[in-house]
């Protein structure tokens, strides 16, 4: 897992992908996260766009990097090359369509094919607004996160029910990672300190005391629930 300072005007940039079917409300989360907008026609994103917003966490300016991939098949070999680098995943379904509630499995596996197995992940269960077309119960969502050893949440972006929690909650966890690999990386190789503004590169592959990201449970399904 790979997680650079950026200079002088951000101490942090992470690279966040949003994954999911086509039409599950991944580019119009993005929208309301970063620019507070939502479209009620938007078009399926085609190949890749992607969005910055910018962070405090414990005092340090974090520039989140949020690339939208499409949900479409015809696209997965485009969208493949933007995984890397990505320390963080919203794996993100929509509660009244149960098939892509379904998907999330194999959502997953390409994640874990393209990058670290370390990466942060939240499910997203999106459209809670629609609650007489519910087809996904919160139960099911939470139940697969559990399974999954994934966070999870559910949201709207028409109404921007926990949105913002959605991504804030990725990126302090990505923050705290970092801080917990940092300082095992003082201790065993005199890396440079958090506060270096000197790209750090923490790399699991070559650190053969580097801990599995979930050593404990995760703030579980429904710890982000609302």
């Amino acid at each position: 897992m790979a997680l650079h300072s950026e200079g002088s005007n951000n101490d942090y940039l992470f690279k966040i992908v949003l994954l999911g079917d086509s039409g599950v409300g991944k580019s119009n989360l993005l929208a309301r996260f970063a620019r507070n907008e939502f479209y009620s026609n938007s078009k399926s994103t085609i190949g890749v766009e992607f969005q910055t917003q910018k962070m405090e966490v414990n005092g340090k300016e974090i520039k989140a990097q949020i690339w939208d991939t499409a949900g479409q098949e015809r696209f997965r070999a485009v969208t493949s090359a933007y995984y890397r680098g990505a320390v963080g995943a919203l794996v993100v379904y929509d509660v009244s369509r149960r098939q892509t509630f379904d998907s999330v499995g194999r959502w997953l596996n390409e994640l874990h094919t393209h990058c670290d197995m370390n990466v942060i992940t939240i499910l997203v269960g999106n459209k809670s607004d629609l609650k007489d077309a519910r087809e996904v119960s919160t139960t099911d969502g939470k139940s697969l996160a559990e399974t999954q050893s994934l966070f999870f949440i559910e949201t709207s972006a028409l109404d921007s029910s926990n949105v913002n929690a959605a991504f804030q909650t990725i990126v302090k966890e990505i923050y705290n990672i970092l801080c917990k690999k940092v300082i095992q990386s003082q201790e065993l190789k005199k890396e440079p300190s958090i506060g270096s503004k000197k790209t750090v590169v923490l790399d699991p592959k070559h650190d053969a005391n580097t801990q599995e990201r979930k050593e404990e449970p995760p703030k579980k399904a429904g710890c982000c629930s609302y």
